[in-house]
């Protein structure tokens, strides 16, 4: 039977350049109006029985080339269980080799979070008493902007996600995230604070395939500053919703190609910066890390020299616009090696506990924010 490679469908994105035996040749297909590639997802029908090789021809080119090395493809016959498969990266190309079991197999970067998924995340989200959703804007492609409110406490929490579609783990922690919220473990938490999270900021990059952009090629990531409806309008709306609210602490969830750990990043080098303001930063994280196996704070980005923080980027424009102690928080494509799984590595699963942990340390510290 002649195999059948398809990535037309909600998430998807791969290319065939060539079919030969047993050896499949392909290329990720570039975001929309960009450069930027690196994620991938397709399936493959009538493999069953057979061992083929798998070449990504393109890799080499990609966003995060460094982040190849050390990297495993996921695969999956249910679309449930995502599991590693042994991944080689030379001279620019990626390269894996399975044997089939079933007739239908799907390979991705990361386990995806699909449109599809969020839409029902939103629709089961929107039916708890705990939750007030609103749509507060809409994508270039028209698609909805969801925003949750929670609790009515004088602190105001943000929590963000998938401002880079492809860092599909970054939805996995808002889904962990918005259970949570919805039980009864939040009381404590929606009593001091009002908790506004905002579970995919990126919704055509997300339906597109992309790694790290919109419709229009631009990386949202970059736009905090001054986002347009023209250019950016998904970050408009949450900006806009965040000044009417203001923010006392943010997350910004984000996945990381090359760093085989949890960390997050702060807001070093914003022209107000202070020792005081960062040592709440700092101490989010030494709790994280003290609460859950699953982060550190060893690992992590070079920090911003002083006056020279990027405030195009949320996390540093949040810091030095509402004071907030703000927060990148990266998650990885390949594991988190201080707390090792071989066969899962970094997962739906621990993505979303991960969500759990980050809220259980914000709301033991929320009075000193």
């Amino acid at each position: 039977m002649t195999i059948a490679i398809n990535a037309a469908f909600d998430g998807g994105n791969i290319e065939v350049v060539g079919i030969d035996g047993d050896r499949v040749d392909l290329t990720i297909r570039p975001d929309a109006q960009s450069d930027f590639f690196q994620w991938f997802s397709f399936r493959v029908a009538g493999a069953g029985g057979r061992t083929l090789t798998f070449r990504i021809l393109n890799a080499g080119g990609s966003a995060y080339p460094f982040g190849w090395p050390g990297y495993k493809t996921r695969a999956s016959t249910d679309r449930q269980a995502w599991r590693q498969v042994p991944t080689n990266y030379a001279d620019g190309v990626l390269s894996w080799q399975v044997t089939v079991d079933s007739d239908l197999i799907w390979f991705a970067y990361f386990a995806p979070y699909t449109m599809e998924m969020h839409e029902a995340l939103v629709a089961r989200t929107a039916l708890s008493p705990a939750a007030e959703h609103r749509q507060i804007g809409t994508s270039l492609d028209g698609q909805a902007i969801d925003y949750f409110r929670f609790g009515s406490g004088a602190k105001q929490l943000w929590f963000y996600a998938r401002q880079h579609p492809g860092e599909s783990m970054a939805e996995w922690w808002m889904d962990g995230a918005l259970e949570w919220l919805t039980s009864d473990a939040a009381s404590d938490l929606l009593a001091k604070a009002t908790v506004h999270v905002v579970p995919n900021m990126n919704p055509d990059g997300t339906r597109r395939g992309h790694l790290r952009t919109n419709a229009v090629g631009v990386n949202l990531n970059r736009e905090w500053h001054a986002p347009t409806s023209a250019r950016s309008p998904e970050v408009l709306c949450v900006r806009d919703m965040m000044d009417a609210t203001g923010v006392d602490f943010a997350i910004d969830v984000h996945g990381d190609e090359a760093i085989p750990a949890n960390f997050i990043a702060g807001f070093e080098g914003i022209p107000s910066w202070t020792d005081a303001h960062g040592d709440k930063f700092y101490e989010f994280g030494r709790r994280l890390a003290a609460h859950t196996p699953d982060f550190q704070i060893e690992k992590g980005y070079e920090k911003a020299s002083p006056g020279n923080a990027n405030l195009s980027m949320s996390t540093n424009q949040l810091a030095e616009r509402f004071g907030a102690v703000s927060v990148t928080l990266e998650m990885p494509f390949k594991d988190h090696d201080p707390n090792a799984d071989a066969e899962f590595g970094w997962s739906p699963e621990r993505s979303r506990k991960l969500a759990v942990a980050c809220l259980e340390v914000a709301a033991g510290m929320v009075d000193e924010l």
